[in-house]
């Protein structure tokens, strides 16, 4: 740890102590449901993008490993830009057919559009 990482101690009482070393709890890692359980909607986006759409994955469950690995496999197949994290993927561009289509094929069953 960072010896000036105050964030992380916020909330902290001061300790005169010289040996004293503030220790964080490492942040757990979600496991990955599997690809039949996984809920995912697919909707397509425009807020704060300028006016352009994209197409948004949300309601992945799992670790951010495998929710980029997910992302990367979308991007690849449409041809397009994006972006995986805090559980939902972004496809540049309006895809919302196709991306629903490629996720049904690679096992995610429950697989949904939206709006």
């Amino acid at each position: 740890m960072k010896r000036n990482d105050w964030k992380n101690r916020l909330n902290v009482v001061y300790s005169t102590n010289p040996d004293f070393s503030y220790e964080t709890e490492p942040a757990e890692e979600t496991s990955t449901l599997e690809k039949n359980r996984q809920k995912l909607r697919v909707s397509l986006d425009r807020k704060n993008r300028g006016g352009k759409v994209v197409t948004l994955v949300s309601g992945f469950v799992g670790s951010d490993e495998d929710l980029k690995e997910l992302g990367k496999l979308l991007k690849n197949k449409c041809g397009v830009g994006g972006s995986a994290k805090d559980g939902e993927i972004i496809v540049q561009g309006d895809f919302k057919t196709k991306v629903t289509e490629l996720l049904i094929k690679e096992g995610y069953t429950q697989t949904k559009m939206k709006g």
